[in-house]
């Protein structure tokens, strides 16, 4: 099954759907992660913060895929804002994983009420990073348009993704457009409202109509409107069925109706980036 591709404003390309390790045990990652290379994902999304690094780097050793077929993300510790703790941690990542470069490496969450507001020169280190061929695309996470503007406008960098909660209940419509200004792709996390959308008489009735589930409609919706997606799971039937969203499409009236299901601010299920302030 062919997985397609966008292509972020840096000229690199970066599959459209992968797996996330998010929650998922250290102890279980390198089984969990083997299996989903077994299913046939070659994008794997994981994080400093998650504890895991090891794990996929060890699923990626044991696969025998060549390097070149897969897209490694992971994300900056919130607790290693400050650029020397950004060059030393990254390169912990590196050896975590078992890798001389990762495709994407993000800014986890810009934690605006911690290091003095500063996470400009956090950004700035991140840029470092591609220029000494470590990092291939550097982009953020969890960052709200005016985090976005601020880093652009003082750098004159911009980033090649901006990860966020993204799905049917929280369209995160002002951080979508504000990407897109700025030829940004968004992925968004948490793409099925941490199972929510299952059951839902909306995306039930078109998952009905068109043989598929719930969860496959909403990842389908997520991949027509341009997002990147990566849905967390351990099991393995689950990992082919989310994989299998790329051979049907949903008609105009489809994507409308799951769009109305939007309850802006109030949809949000995880924490406010305005707001956030976890440093561990």
């Amino acid at each position: 099954m062919t997985v397609p591709a966008l292509t972020m404003n840096d000229g690199h390309l970066i599959p459209q759907l992968g797996f996330g390790v998010f929650q998922v045990a250290p102890a279980e990652t390198a089984e969990v992660v083997s299996r989903a290379l077994e299913v046939g994902y070659r994008h794997i999304d994981t994080a400093q913060m998650y504890g895991n690094e090891a794990g996929v780097g060890e699923a990626l050793r044991s696969s025998g895929i060549p390097r070149e077929e897969l897209f490694i993300t992971t994300k900056l510790n919130n607790a290693y804002h400050r650029p020397d703790d950004v060059r030393r941690s990254f390169g912990e990542s590196l050896e975590a994983l078992g890798l001389e470069q990762v495709d994407l490496f993000l800014i986890h969450w810009p934690v605006p009420t911690q290091y003095d507001g500063d996470y400009v020169s956090t950004w700035r280190a991140m840029t470092e990073l591609v220029a000494d061929g470590r990092a291939r695309s550097v982009g953020v996470s969890n960052f709200e348009p005016d985090h976005l503007a601020r880093i652009v406008d003082e750098t004159g960098v911009v980033p090649a993704v901006n990860q966020v909660e993204v799905h049917p209940y929280f369209d995160n419509t002002a951080v979508r457009a504000a990407n897109a200004a700025r030829g940004v792709l968004t992925e968004a996390w948490s793409p099925i409202a941490r199972g929510k959308v299952v059951g839902d008489p909306v995306i039930k009735a078109i998952a009905d109509r068109v043989g598929r589930n719930e969860t496959q409609v909403a990842l389908r919706w997520h991949l027509q409107r341009g997002d990147i997606v990566f849905p967390k799971t351990v099991n393995t039937e689950r990992m082919r069925a989310n994989l299998a969203v790329t051979d049907f499409e949903l008609t105009d009236d489809d994507m409308t109706a799951i769009a109305g299901l939007d309850k802006g601010e109030s949809g949000r299920m995880g924490p406010n980036p305005n707001t956030f302030d976890w440093i561990g």
